[in-house]
């Protein structure tokens, strides 16, 4: 007889419908932000009001087609509208440091997209600046907040896995080398690591915390940005994350945590909305699949989170606290200095 539980938890996630409503200003409508407004728009009471570019033609574009009341041609002019309450910034994350700091100084509460800066000092002085102005600052590592992470957070809270001893996880997409394109320029903070290694970083720090050992090795690209980085962030406990991200091929994207009981496995693309199931050493296995929304539209529950974290009066999300997100920085720049990739203020 399996000793697995008869079903997996259920997630405590709640319905980002039922979030109180800010109303939000859209800093840089690109692809990501068209995504996010795409899911704040369809499962959520959330407001967007407003929408910055340095483009007013493209700010009028974005604005037209998510129905968008007020555009400005300028990011200053967007944190200074007196009717927006927070602020997404989707610009890339060469500019996440310094677009964040905009906001934060015009009093707004910020949800800064994955990568939260180029480098865990810009990551401070972004944490500093935000508990000096009292607003809420949170990073946009939208996996964090979906319901499928909550099913893994109770399993491994349940001691389901047994003692762990091995994650897996990992992000390699393929893209056609062009020097002039953001993750292969290094003055744009290019590389593997902040744009899809973050993922399954981000992942091992969910399961394990911070690392007390890191252990990399690297493929650079032509252009002196990480093109290849596979590592082990290793635990005192005894558990071994293996984590590896590429921007030369599509890897699966799967993640997987095991014990000395069981482990869990989430098919690709991990951090999206997914099935999770625990397998026994046996191979008996039980599977949740109860998601109600599916890919990028799971980006409505950052949304709700930020809004509930300020109508709670909080000063952050227990989901992803900030002192987890700079310490995640840390990592990152700690592999990319082991791979030998700069960027630049390094």
């Amino acid at each position: 007889m399996s000793a697995l539980p008869a079903q997996l938890p259920t997630p405590r996630t709640a319905d980002p419908r039922t979030a109180p409503p800010l109303r939000w200003g859209v800093l840089a409508p690109g692809g990501i932000a068209s995504s996010f407004a795409d899911a704040v728009r369809r499962h959520t009471a959330q407001e967007l009001v407003a929408v910055g570019s340095r483009s007013a033609e493209r700010a009028r574009s974005f604005a037209d087609r998510f129905g968008i009341g007020t555009v400005h041609d300028s990011y200053p002019a967007l944190v200074e509208d007196p009717q927006v309450q927070a602020v997404y910034v989707a610009s890339p994350h060469s500019a996440h440091h310094e677009h964040a700091l905009l906001a934060i100084a015009a009093g707004k509460h910020v949800l800064v997209e994955k990568a939260f800066t180029q480098t865990a000092a810009q990551a401070a002085e972004v944490a500093q600046a935000a508990a000096a102005a009292g607003v809420v600052v949170m990073e946009a590592m939208w996996s964090r907040f979906l319901p499928h992470y909550d099913v893994v957070r109770q399993l491994l809270a349940d001691g389901a896995l047994g003692d762990l001893v091995t994650l897996t996880a990992d992000h390699g997409q393929y893209f056609d080398f062009d020097p002039r394109f953001r993750l292969f320029n290094p003055e744009l903070a290019g590389g593997a690591l902040l744009d899809l290694g973050i993922y399954p970083v981000s992942f091992a720090s969910f399961v394990q915390g911070t690392p007390d050992r890191i252990q990399a090795t690297g493929t650079l690209a032509s252009t002196g940005v990480d093109g290849q980085v596979s590592a082990v962030l290793s635990s005192d406990s005894g558990l071994q994350a293996v984590v590896n991200t590429t921007l030369f091929a599509k890897t699966p994207t799967t993640a997987s945590i095991s014990g000395t009981r069981a482990r869990i496995e989430i098919a690709g693309d991990f951090y999206m909305p997914q099935p999770v199931t625990l397998i026994d050493r046996d191979g008996d296995r039980r599977t949740w699949d109860g998601n109600t929304v599916h890919g990028h539209e799971g980006l409505a529950y950052e949304a709700a989170e930020l809004a509930r974290v300020v109508a709670d009066g909080r000063t952050g999300s227990d989901l992803l606290p900030v002192a987890e997100t700079l310490a995640i920085m840390g990592t990152l720049d700690e592999l990319r200095r082991q791979v030998g990739a700069a960027l630049p203020g390094d």
